[in-house]
């Protein structure tokens, strides 16, 4: 799977404002961050758990890597959220 090819925003990087994400597509984009997130997690646990020695600074850029990729997939949620409700107050 190419990692860079399934996200909305990379796909888009390069349009004007006029390409606006549906809340769908932002729910979506928003839960293939946080399982990529899940998966390093997991990944780095194992990892750890086996190991004879911890590389702290490896440890910490992986945990930075994590917590990036949930703002992400938290950042995505709250965009699709206001866009919700911005459209359920227009459509009354």
């Amino acid at each position: 799977m190419n990692v860079v090819s399934d996200t909305w925003a990379v796909r888009h990087a390069g349009d004007s404002a006029g390409c606006d994400p549906s809340a769908h597509e932002l729910l979506n984009e928003a839960t293939q961050w946080l399982q990529y997130a899940r998966g390093v997690m997991s990944l780095l646990a194992d990892l750890i758990h086996e190991a004879d020695g911890v590389d702290c600074k490896q440890v910490a850029l992986s945990m930075e890597a994590i917590a990036a990729m949930t703002h992400l997939g938290a950042e995505r949620v709250g965009q699709a959220h206001a866009q919700w409700h911005w459209q359920a107050k227009n459509s009354l």
